[in-house]
């Protein structure tokens, strides 16, 4: 039975891809902060593993990662967009909040699973969720889309050196899925496009259904009307 951990599991992306990975027979390690959303989840689920801690408590990670047992995919995908402003109305501890979920949880969650599907013998898949705010990014947006840039280079070099052992990584850029970031921001513009959260799920699954032969360096999916490849 195929396994993987999803971070970030109790809402949005993460749930989405989670429950769809359920329905596929894989054998899911859930973990977010609330574990009560993760219970719910998981009831009636045998192969639902919860998993509470949070991404950025490196010691709670490990604890986890050791519960669940062998790893054949993570989906790192725990992410904030944190306070939109220009940057000198931004906090030094606000940018520091988004780089520790971000950023550090996920090396965080990379480590930890490159680590183990080393051990194992057998390879792996490391899928980062970007943002195509690794790309282009929307105004006010400097703690959220710093990161996601920085995911890119975190991509590129898990593939580079997981070569090889047989780990392989990618990266799903995803514009616009309905999820509480993107409603907050639908708020602000109620004109925003965006995509049924289960598109961005089902993009995942099919990054992760590949032999380790072949990989998606990067993948985008997006509400099919947004202006990222126009010019506004």
């Amino acid at each position: 039975m195929k396994s993987i951990i999803i971070t970030g599991a109790s809402s949005g992306i993460g749930r989405a891809t989670a429950e769809l990975f359920l329905k596929d027979g894989w054998r899911v390690g859930l973990i977010a902060r609330r574990e009560a959303l993760l219970q719910e989840m998981a009831q009636g689920q045998e192969r639902a593993v919860v998993l509470p801690a949070d991404v950025t408590d490196a010691d709670a990670m490990a604890n986890a990662f050791a519960r669940f047992g062998e790893v054949d995919v993570l989906f790192n995908n725990a992410g904030m967009f944190g306070p939109s402003a220009p940057i000198d109305e931004i906090a030094l501890e606000d940018w520091l909040r988004v780089m520790g979920v971000n950023l550090n949880g996920m090396f965080i969650a990379a480590r930890l699973a490159f680590g183990a599907m080393r051990t194992q013998g057998r390879g792996g898949r490391i899928i980062n969720n970007g943002s195509i705010s690794a790309h282009t990014p929307r105004e006010n947006s400097i703690c959220y889309t710093t990161t996601k840039h920085a995911i890119t280079g975190l991509t590129k070099s898990l593939a580079l050196d997981g070569r090889p052992f047989d780990i392989t990584a990618g990266q799903i850029d995803i514009g616009n899925a309905e999820s509480a970031i993107v409603a907050d921001l639908k708020e602000a513009n109620p004109d925003l496009h965006t995509m049924d959260v289960n598109h961005a799920a089902a993009s995942v699954l099919h990054m992760a259904q590949l032999p380790l032969g072949a990989n998606i360096p990067f993948l985008t999916v997006m509400a099919t009307k947004m202006p990222y490849l126009g010019r506004g």
